[in-house]
């Protein structure tokens, strides 16, 4: 029995001897070599090149049906009719072409036709009307003009409104037709005589109760204020004035005769006041024949102030015409 133990060990060691020791490195057994990792750099690079190929085939596609929708010959640089088109309209241009040709068409007489015609010549395409409908007969003369307003109606095409006002007073509108193109303009139809505009009368409401404590302040300091504004003192001028504030003078021009009224609306460290003052117009002074009085010729004005509250007191930050309707007098 002791003999085939040992045998049986004998034989069992001799086995293992020409197995692998259980230990061997990995590196004897090639079957087993487990790869390196190499991470997902290489997987995210393969997924960055098939987005940037799908992107430059999508490109390409979509190039080759958009040219295929638009046709030969589509191209903005190819079209110069496409870019001029595109060019707004001479507004500035037409005003002042339009106010040169009111000076003319405005002003007529029988003596001066010839010339008439020939400077109006100079607005109309060849061809035209040289008279513009006018029969030859009777005298006008305008005496001033401004633009109105400009409507354009197309990529050459405006209507220019002139403000006339002619001799006698009477004031007009006056819509003139203006082509553009090229860098040329022509008045392209006779002109239009427009209705004046509608007058339009103020409610004469006030928006609020004037503040009569702030209001009563204000009347002891403004005196001085608008003579030193009458004469442009800016050493006075700069004691009414808030922190900041520059306040120019009218330099003598006029002279106050009295503050009328001062409104100023309650609430607020900030108001808008409107104050109505008469002044002497020295410029309008005239000879007066004997026995008239050879007072200056006066004007009531009401004014816009933004009053500020500071120390204990109102100073102006700023002066200007005032929309508020007032009535004469004091508040």
């Amino acid at each position: 029995m002791a003999r085939r133990a040992l045998l049986e060990r004998s034989d069992q060691l001799t086995a293992d001897d020409e197995a692998l020791p259980l230990r061997q490195s990995h590196s004897a057994r090639p079957e087993h070599v487990t790869p390196h990792w190499r991470g997902a750099g290489g997987r995210w690079l393969v997924w960055v090149a098939r987005a940037i190929a799908w992107a430059v085939l999508l490109l390409i596609g979509y190039r080759g049906i958009v040219a295929i929708m638009e046709g030969p010959g589509s191209s903005p640089s190819a079209s110069p009719s496409a870019s001029s088109a595109k060019t707004p309209f001479p507004v500035t241009m037409a005003e002042a072409y339009a106010l040169e040709f009111g000076r003319v068409y405005l002003n007529f007489s029988p003596a001066g036709a010839a010339a008439r015609s020939a400077s109006l010549a100079s607005f109309l395409p060849p061809g035209d009307d040289r008279s513009l409908g006018w029969n030859g007969a009777g005298t006008q003369r305008m005496l001033d003009e401004q633009v109105a307003g400009v409507s354009v109606t197309g990529p050459h095409t405006a209507v220019v409104t002139l403000l006339a006002q002619l001799g006698g007073g009477k004031l007009i509108e006056l819509g003139v037709p203006i082509y553009a193109a090229d860098g040329g303009m022509s008045v392209s139809a006779k002109p239009a005589l427009l209705a004046r505009p509608a007058k339009a009368v103020p409610s004469g409401e006030r928006p609020s109760t004037s503040d009569h404590a702030t209001a009563s302040a204000l009347r002891d300091q403004l005196p001085a204020f608008f003579q030193a504004y009458a004469s442009g003192d800016q050493a006075t001028l700069g004691r009414f004035a808030s922190r900041g504030a520059h306040i120019s003078g009218l330099g003598g021009e006029v002279s106050l005769a009295g503050v009328d009224s001062v409104w100023v609306p309650a609430g607020g460290s900030t108001r808008q006041a409107a104050v109505t003052v008469t002044w002497d117009l020295k410029s309008a002074a005239t000879a007066k024949p004997a026995g008239v009085s050879a007072a200056p010729a006066a004007l009531e004005m009401t004014y816009q102030l933004t009053i500020v509250r500071q120390g204990g007191s109102w100073d102006i930050r700023s002066i200007g015409a005032s929309s508020q309707p007032l009535a004469s007098g004091p508040p």
